[in-house]
């Protein structure tokens, strides 16, 4: 059982840090570079080869049943559950077998209405607060506990 996070843009390192460490997890920070590694014996900074997606191949190739992925990523979140692994969003939220073909089809209609606007959005996300963090931290503490082995 370990937690991988998909470290590239995560708001919630630190969080995942703190729970990894409370149930003496290993956790693997996986980018593209750019972050300071932590002293933290449980956690190892993976730093991937610059190029698409090559922090999702790691983690997809490597996450299984019992482990959880922390990932805003919702093609890495497919691969992830296929794989068997519990996975959720920095937000808290739960991808799962059951909502992540519809978040993918989200994905791709939202794609497909950016490349369809001549003007852009800008400024359309909003700020993370501390509720946003607390709803995480609660989630991903329910999500360790139920891939632990009894």
């Amino acid at each position: 059982m370990a937690l991988y996070v998909d470290a590239d843009a995560c708001p919630v390192k630190d969080e995942c840090e703190r729970v990894a460490t409370r149930h003496k997890l290993p956790m693997f920070v996986v980018s593209n570079g750019g972050l300071r590694p932590s002293r933290n014996p449980l956690v190892q900074t993976i730093i991937v080869s610059e190029g698409a997606d090559e922090a999702d191949k790691w983690i997809a190739e490597r996450c299984g049943t019992g482990d959880v992925v922390v990932t805003g990523d919702i093609p890495l979140a497919a691969k992830c559950i296929e794989a068997g692994a519990r996975v959720l969003r920095h937000n808290g939220e739960r991808f799962t077998q059951a909502n992540i073909g519809q978040q993918l089809a989200m994905r791709d209609l939202m794609a497909d209405l950016r490349a369809a606007n001549p003007l852009g959005t800008q400024g359309s996300g909003k700020g993370f607060t501390k509720a946003d963090r607390s709803r995480f931290l609660d989630a991903l503490e329910r999500e360790i506990r139920a891939a632990k082995p009894v």
